[in-house]
């Protein structure tokens, strides 16, 4: 009897194609393996089994009626809790949104449910986006699968440990500054913030809007190029206007391999304070394996990398500022009770709807924003944005992606980064990419030497070459395959050891 966490996504989809079992019966593993999961990875704020069942009794019925069905049919699928889907509540992890019901689906979303996957649930996040381990959360915290004393990075966490604890094969997150790469390196698995643009942002719940990139999770870089197919395909959105073509099929080239590319490194990166032995040793390995499949390495300089946190914490929360002032508790959200005055009913609702770090990031964009502030603090990011920019595109004349590690260290215990700077500072790896655009993706190369937690490595390519991306990114997974004695080039983690097989079982 096959459990459900040991296929891909082709393969799902293949066997509910060819009738070895049907969508009704995966999406009944999928639920039986929350069930027997979820209670200690507490990934899920909401599962929704009734809509799973729907969308495989659909699949189910057109293969009987003899009709073709789409590349995902089938597919567990679990969705970030900032995205809407109609028959769920959309609730950002946040008090505010506590009993907000989806009025209409996201783009992101439908299109998902258009090739084939089932809506298992909506995945737990740090509320409203802000964070990097899913404490956060207003309703619980999310444990990393590898080690439940751990956080499993965030925003996203709860979509990054339903897959690495086997729940879902596919899940939906959203980046801002790392929230999909860094959560899915820190549980081991792959994790890709498309170009800024290429993915529609429409019905996602906006922190930064010039920043947010919705974007997939899976345990194979195969299964993420096939969500992209699925994100993509249908062309730019016409309801979101940051939306654009992306007319390529992410398979196409995804086995072409790395011969005569080039690899930039960036020392400065490899040599930055934080960084853990365990993490530079095996980022440095990945790149010896793509030099020996054939790739040149090419020492590159972002002169201006040093200045990304801090125009990152001065944009993020200037437009989360911006984007969360519509919570005022009169159209919808927390309403506070007994109010005398709008005033007062607006003042209270917000500070008794929203969390610490909701208005530590909303206060501090505020203040950004003032007069006399303004000038000094959000214009000078602003330039600083437009120097990391140009950085990128002086590097990528010379490469046809960066190599780095996508977060400086394995995952850290719960409380141990109390300090909200020391938090902030984490995100080095991550946060330049989404200042200016660029797409990037995080590959698990296996465990560290001295934790014996997932690590990973990040590439970073040109805007709108995310199928290169892509191809690279085969090529680190083949790597990592080989050193880890994996002959036909399967991922080298696989479902977490705790979870893997409980619950899940298909005929």
């Amino acid at each position: 009897m096959a459990s459900l966490d040991t296929l891909s996504a082709a393969q799902i989809a293949a066997g509910v194609a060819a009738g070895d079992f049907t969508a009704t019966e995966v999406a009944r593993a999928a639920l039986d393996a929350i069930e027997a999961r979820d209670g200690a990875v507490q990934a899920f704020l909401q599962v929704a089994p009734e809509l799973a069942l729907a969308a495989a009794a659909r699949i189910d019925a057109d293969r009987a009626a003899g009709k073709p069905l789409p590349a995902l049919a089938g597919v567990p699928l679990a969705i970030k809790d900032n995205m809407m889907l109609t028959g769920t509540r959309t609730t950002c992890a946040s008090r505010m949104l506590e009993n907000y019901e989806s009025v209409y689906t996201a783009t992101c979303v439908q299109r998902m449910l258009d090739a084939g996957c089932l809506p298992v649930g909506k995945a737990n996040m740090d509320e409203f986006a802000f964070g990097s381990s899913t404490e956060s959360s207003a309703f619980h915290r999310t444990n990393n699968p590898w080690d439940t004393e751990r956080v499993p990075g965030g925003s996203s966490g709860g979509s990054a440990a339903a897959v690495a604890a086997g729940e879902v094969t596919l899940a939906l997150g959203s980046d801002t500054g790392g929230s999909i790469r860094q959560p899915a390196a820190l549980c081991g698995v792959v994790g890709m913030k498309p170009t800024y643009g290429a993915v529609s942002r429409y019905g996602v719940v906006a922190f930064g809007s010039s920043l947010d990139q919705v974007g997939p999770f899976g345990r194979s870089v195969a299964d993420v190029a096939l969500a992209m197919n699925a994100l993509t395909g249908p062309g730019r959105d016409p309801r979101d206007s940051t939306s654009q073509d992306c007319p390529v099929d992410f398979l196409e080239h995804l086995e072409d391999g790395v011969a005569g590319r080039r690899v930039g490194i960036v020392p400065a990166l490899m040599d930055a304070e934080g960084l853990t032995p365990e993490v530079r040793a095996a980022v440095t390995a990945a790149a010896k394996s793509l030099e020996a499949q054939g790739a040149e390495l090419v020492e590159v300089e972002l002169p201006n990398l040093d200045a990304a946190i801090a125009a990152y914490y001065v944009l993020g929360p200037c437009e989360a500022f911006s984007n969360l002032a519509r919570f005022d508790g009169v159209r919808y959200g927390y309403q506070e009770p007994g109010c005398a005055s709008l005033a007062e009913q607006s003042s209270l609702s917000r500070a008794h709807g929203f969390g610490a770090e909701a208005k530590r990031r909303q206060m501090l964009g505020a203040w950004l924003l003032s007069s006399g502030v303004y000038e000094k603090y959000y214009l000078a990011a602003q330039k600083a944005r437009t120097l990391i920019t140009r950085d990128y595109a002086a590097a990528y004349e010379k490469v046809d992606v960066i190599l780095m590690p996508a977060s400086p260290r394995t995952a850290f215990k719960f409380g141990e980064m109390s300090d909200p700077t020391q938090m902030y500072l984490a995100d080095l790896y991550t946060i330049s990419i989404n200042i200016a655009g660029n797409g990037g993706v995080s590959v698990p190369l296996g465990l560290g030497a001295d934790s014996g937690l997932p690590v990973s490595a990040q590439l970073v390519g040109p805007a709108f070459k995310d199928r290169d991306l892509l191809t690279f990114a085969r090529a680190v997974e083949k790597g990592a395959a080989a050193a880890a004695g994996h002959a036909d080039g399967s991922p080298a983690l696989a479902v977490a050891p705790d979870f893997a097989g409980k619950g899940g079982e298909l005929a």
